[in-house]
């Protein structure tokens, strides 16, 4: 007697060389297309085809989808021999890398990337809960080579301090959004040499009159910048924004 499969199929069919009825027809059955083998005449792209977050699927030739692996922190997408691909940012562009906002007595911007050739930071809208703090820049919690500090007869004049440790400037005490610092550092990478830069400022004193510094500056490490940071003397700071870029 031939057996029967057990299969829920319309039909069955007899092989003589098994005397096995086998079941027929397409009946119930489930398909994981994500692992499936078959060619579903190219309409559909297998969810395995990408295995990171930030995968870009492209295609690499007609009907012929493939992966490109997510680019590294800086990196822009463009196209070289008609595909496209990660590329560092050409030279004279400005990458936007962190924003964090002023607060406590002391704000630090810590892990700056270090794929870029030179670094500017933007402070705006510098504000403190004291009057008339001292604020000091530092790169690696050790500071700039320049020391500034408000007075008339400062108001506008470069200023260069090699035995300087920390920069340091005045600020009004009230709400003044018109305060800010601009910082270049020249070669920040570099772990051999000191680095150079240059600044610009521009405060409310106490009395409501502008303040303007500007100069150079050399740090006070040989080591690549890593981070930067805004100490207040006294209180701490309650407004105020810092922007790194980095520039090729």
């Amino acid at each position: 007697m031939p057996t029967i499969g057990s299969n829920s199929k319309p039909a069955y069919v007899y092989d003589a060389g098994t005397d096995t009825w086998i079941p027929v027809g397409p009946g119930e059955h489930t398909h994981d297309y994500a692992t499936s083998a078959h060619n579903h005449d190219s309409t559909y792209i297998a969810k395995t085809l990408t295995t990171t977050t930030g995968d870009i699927i492209y295609a690499s030739s007609a009907n012929t989808p493939a992966r490109l692996a997510i680019g590294s922190n800086g990196k822009v997408l463009t196209v070289a021999s008609g595909i496209p691909s990660w590329a560092t940012p050409s030279s004279g562009s400005m990458t936007l890398l962190s924003t964090t906002t002023l607060s406590s007595a002391t704000t630090t911007v810590s892990s700056i990337n270090q794929t870029y050739k030179h670094l500017y930071i933007e402070i705006l809208g510098i504000d403190t809960t004291a009057f008339n703090p001292t604020i000091n820049y530092q790169t690696n919690s050790g500071g700039f080579t320049f020391n500034i500090t408000q007075a008339a007869s400062q108001t506008g004049v470069n200023y260069y301090n090699t035995s300087g440790t920390v920069g340091n400037a005045q600020n009004y005490g009230g709400a003044q959004p018109v305060n800010k610092a601009a910082i270049y550092i020249y070669d920040y990478t570099d772990a051999v040499n000191r680095k150079v830069g240059s600044f610009n400022q521009y405060w409310i004193n106490e009395g409501g009159a502008p303040i303007y510094f500007n100069g150079q500056f050399v740090t006070n490490h040989a080591t690549a910048v890593t981070s930067f940071s805004m100490v207040v003397s006294t209180g701490s700071f309650d407004a105020g924004t810092i922007k790194v870029f980095g520039v090729n």
